[in-house]
Order: C-alpha cells, then sequence, then structure tokens
C-alpha cells in the first residue's frame, strides 16, 4: 500500500512540476525564499502591537513558538524519521525534473519545512487577527509558498499535504494556549 501511495505521489509530482513556464520562474523563486517575506513579518508583528497594544509581545513570543515548533518538528520528527529523498535527490525520477538555477534542496523531503512553517503561521495569525480578508490573503500566501517548492522540483505533493497539516495542527495548538496564557496574563495584571 505504501509503496502504490509512494508511485501516485511521484507521478503527480512529475505531472504538477512539468506545469511551468519561464513567465512563473521568477515568481516562483522569489516567493521560495524567505527573506522575501521579511516585510510580511514585519507588519503582522507590528499589528499584533496595534492590536493587543502593551500585550503585543505575548503574541509575539507565541508566533515564535509557533514557527520553532513547526521547523523543528518538521525536520526532527518528519525528515530525519522517514529519510525520504527529495525529487530531486531519487536518482529514477532526477532526470526528469524540472528545476530553477541548479537547485536541489537538502537531502530530505518529508516533510515540507516550508509548508509546516507558512501553515503554521497562516493559522495562528488567522486566528489571531480574526478577518476574513486577512485569513484569505495569508491562506493563499501559504498555499503559493508551500506549491513554489513543487514547482522548483524539490518536494513531493504528500511533503506539502502533511507538512501543510502539521503546520494548522501546530499553530491551532499554539493560538489556543496563546489565548489561555494571554488571558491569565490579563486577568493578573488588572488584580495587581
Amino acid at each position: 500500500m505504501i509503496e502504490q501511495i509512494i508511485k501516485w505521489d511521484t507521478q503527480l509530482f512529475l505531472w504538477l512540476n512539468s506545469l511551468h513556464a519561464s513567465w512563473l520562474d521568477g515568481f516562483m523563486w522569489t516567493i521560495s525564499e524567505r527573506n522575501t517575506w521579511i516585510p510580511l513579518y514585519v507588519l503582522i508583528i507590528i499589528f499584533m502591537f496595534v492590536k493587543e497594544k502593551r500585550y503585543g509581545f505575548v503574541g509575539l513570543v507565541f508566533i515564535g513558538i509557533t514557527v520553532a515548533m513547526a521547523d523543528w518538528s518538521s525536520v526532527h520528527l518528519f525528515k530525519n524519521v522517514f529519510e525520504r529523498l527529495r525529487p530531486t535527490h531519487t536518482e529514477s525520477i532526477a532526470d526528469l525534473i524540472y528545476t530553477l538555477n541548479d537547485y536541489r534542496g537538502g537531502k530530505f523531503s518529508f516533510v515540507s519545512s516550508h509548508a509546516a512553517n507558512m501553515f503554521a503561521v497562516a493559522t495562528f495569525t488567522g486566528l489571531f487577527f480574526n478577518n476574513r480578508f486577512f485569513k484569505i490573503f495569508i491562506g493563499l500566501w501559504a498555499f503559493w509558498v508551500s506549491y513554489s517548492r513543487i514547482y522548483l522540483g524539490v518536494h513531493f505533493p504528500l511533503d506539502i499535504i502533511v507538512g501543510a497539516l502539521l503546520g494548522i495542527g501546530i499553530g491551532y495548538s499554539v493560538f489556543r494556549l496563546y489565548q489561555f496564557s494571554s488571558l491569565k496574563i490579563k486577568k493578573r495584571n488588572n488584580n495587581g
């Protein structure tokens, strides 16, 4: 059964990866770069402080916990355990893959840290701001960043799907912990 799932995943990857266009290359490369999103992260932090005023630091700490948990777990609980080779390191299909700038990524792919991190941030911040427009924007952002990893040839679809689910679970769980902690801190400060 596992072998059949891997076969389907590989076939889907090869099909999705083949859907490339030169006019999309620059966009996909840029959206996949972590530094591209620094302005968005700065805006999110600013708006956290606008929304929560003096308690914005609590949200900032918890978003940091969210990213750290998603990144750590995607590597240490998945990649280093399952050791599934990236498409670009899988000899049987390496010559069939469309890549950019000869980028191959690290050795292992399951799960995608990009997907785990992006969907964790999207889930946490979507719940934090609770704004429909922002939820749509941040959800699409997480999707496109994650999809760019298939486009660039460094992740199978299953890497993205499971990474996204991991990120959503972590983002939701840490947000609930944030709510609990934030209420405790505010109550203590109001009583003190």
